[in-house]
């Protein structure tokens, strides 16, 4: 049975043919369900459910005998006369007693027959759970202990993501470098599948770490000479605290802005039902929120995606416009054939027309989200933040906030802001603002700030960081940006340009020798063109069935997480043709909010 790439050819239609890695994911799966033969249910630890909807659809899984599928819960699973039981689970040990508790009861009998017990950890086992599961007497009713490697998910033709929300709390706050070693496996997955990269550069904390188990991991492979016509040419790590701003700025691309206002997941948002209903009757209008797939499968969001929001409206003008008059040539048609040739294209143009009814009310939706004076209040503030304005006092309307209680994740987001473009807060600032913080919102807080003193985000002076040099230096502020026909990366923060991909651009053109005395500022160690070996000459041609580009390919890597802005700021530079493309992997997406709120203690 074929396991291909066939059901998301949007995946292949890049300078390098992510499909691969979904393939690989796919094939793995497959063979570890041809291990229990015979019917089969499988028990989905629910963080992973979205995950595998974009490995496996549901039909591969019926031709591999999975008759039903449930959610881990307690106290026990629906009734079933499958023969296997297979629980798909993090390594998470308070999941551990679920799973027991479900093979207490099913062990107790329901008249359907004798059951074998699995579980696949995902990404792998765990040493800790194992001894869970031998406590709790359950580990010796299990058949088959698997690791399923889905440790690299492609979320688009051009962006991989390991999925790894906890990335960076693990490698700041836990200190815990399980995350680093996840993030070397999916890179050294990578080159397996693509070649080894050439040259690695990187800039933050954790790159030397990653390189040295990058170095090693390869060292274990069979053959080690490289690839000699490896088809990614640069790998650039950027660890997130090498750039803490970025993540704190607004995003103002329309997809950046749907993940401020509702949250992407798994490439997917969900949205208010009422906005979407097709009936006016009472009995069919919607309760469930509607969850719609944003990916370049879909036309329309593949030109909206990286547009500012401000250039949005007239895009959607002009598609509504191409529409009306493709819609309009069956009047025009004569011929039988000229008739055929527009039935033939109605399917499609249907599709766009319904694309776009989606697309106009989610900026419909966004646009109510941005007119709100909160946001416009607070876009404001940013901006003279990161302009040096007012840096170096309270700000007006971070008390203002407070004040009116506010929630504490928007007020922190802000502080830490200032506190980045201020290089660290006047110590009767800081101060002001942790009382404050602590009397409106608790004393629980004080572990908030804690963490937020600990990963950089919130600090007081004395570091090397100087954000004004580095602005200037960069050109990370750029006046006068021309948001719907941009030339300069910052059209993705109306003005602003992320400092990570400035990075990425400078790298290209004129190189980091240009910027060495930057490059010493920006927190943590720089590494400045790592040779993994000397390919031969690439082949100057255009792309092939490999995948194989006459241009220079940059990867860069996110350890930590990349938000949506940065990643439509990179494919921007793809767009200038000027002989680099680049591509994006990550442990996971971020923006302010899931950052600040990964820190903040909970009730």
């Amino acid at each position: 049975m074929s396991v291909g790439n066939n059901s998301a050819p949007h995946l292949s239609s890049s300078c390098v043919n992510f499909g691969l890695i979904r393939d690989e994911a796919r094939r793995e799966l497959v063979h570890l369900l041809d291990k229990c033969h015979g019917s089969k249910a499988l028990v989905w630890d629910q963080e992973l459910t979205e995950q595998f909807g974009l490995v496996a659809e549901y039909s591969l899984l019926k031709e591999r005998e999975v008759d039903r599928m449930f959610p881990l819960r307690t106290p026990r699973l629906p009734k079933s006369s499958v023969q296997h039981i297979i629980f798909v689970t993090r390594p998470v040990i308070s999941l551990m007693d679920v799973i027991a508790s479900n093979i207490r009861k099913e062990e107790e009998g329901d008249g359907f027959g004798r059951k074998e017990f699995h579980i696949f950890f995902v990404p792998w086992k765990s040493f800790l759970c194992r001894q869970k599961l031998e406590d709790l007497g359950v580990y010796g009713a299990l058949t088959n202990i698997e690791d399923y490697r889905l440790d690299l998910i492609a979320l688009d033709s051009d962006v991989l993501s390991m999925e790894n929300h906890l990335s960076f709390y693990d490698n700041n706050i836990s200190e815990d470098g399980t995350s680093l070693y996840l993030a070397a496996k999916a890179i050294t997955r990578i080159q397996k599948q693509y070649g080894q990269i050439p040259m690695i550069y990187g800039k933050g904390k954790s790159c030397k770490a990653i390189c040295s188990l990058l170095q090693k991991m390869w060292s274990e492979q069979g053959d080690v000479t490289g690839d000699e016509h490896p088809q990614i040419d640069r790998l650039l790590i950027i660890d997130r605290t090498a750039d803490l701003i970025t993540p704190l700025v607004t995003q103002l691309t329309y997809e950046g802005l749907i993940d401020e206002a509702y949250g992407i997941s798994n490439t997917s948002a969900s949205f208010p039902p009422e906005k979407f209903q097709t009936t006016s009757k009472s009995e069919d209008l919607m309760t469930e929120k509607k969850k719609i797939v944003l990916t370049s499968k879909d036309d329309l969001f593949t030109i909206l995606r990286n547009c500012n929001f401000n250039a949005v409206g007239p895009t959607l003008k002009k598609q509504a416009k191409s529409i009306s008059e493709k819609y309009e040539e069956r009047h025009t048609a004569k011929t039988v054939g000229e008739m055929k040739q527009f039935v033939s294209h109605l399917p499609q143009m249907q599709q766009a027309k319904a694309s776009l009814a989606v697309h106009t009310n989610i900026a419909e939706l966004i646009k109510e989200f941005t007119d709100e004076d909160d946001f416009m209040e607070s876009l404001s503030t940013q901006q003279e933040f990161l302009n040096g304005i007012g840096t170096d006092k309270v700000n007006p309307y971070i008390e203002d906030c407070l004040f009116r209680k506010r929630p504490i994740v928007q007020v922190l987001r802000l502080i830490c802001l200032q506190c980045q473009t201020n290089n660290g807060l006047k110590p009767k600032v800081l101060e002001y603002y942790k009382h404050e913080i602590v009397q409106t919102y608790g004393y629980k807080h004080l572990i908030t700030l804690n963490k937020l003193e600990k990963c950089g985000l919130m600090r007081g002076t004395g570091t090397s960081w100087n954000y004004n040099t580095v602005r200037k230096s960069l050109r990370l502020v750029v006046d006068d940006i021309n948001e719907k026909e941009p030339q300069d990366i910052a059209y993705v923060h109306s003005g602003y340009a992320p400092l990570s991909i400035r990075l990425a651009e400078i790298l290209s053109h004129p190189g980091w020798r240009s910027i060495d005395e930057v490059l010493r500022i920006i927190p943590g160690p720089t590494i400045s063109g790592l040779q993994q070996f000397k390919p031969k000459k690439k082949w100057q041609g255009s792309i092939n069935s490999e995948g194989s580009s006459p241009n220079t390919v940059t990867l860069v890597f996110f350890v930590g997480g990349v938000t949506y802005a940065e990643v439509s700021a990179l494919r921007f530079l793809s767009a200038k043709n000027d002989g680099h493309e680049y591509l994006t992997a990550t442990t996971n997406f971020v923006n302010g909010n899931t950052l600040i709120q990964s820190m903040v203690e909970p009730d």
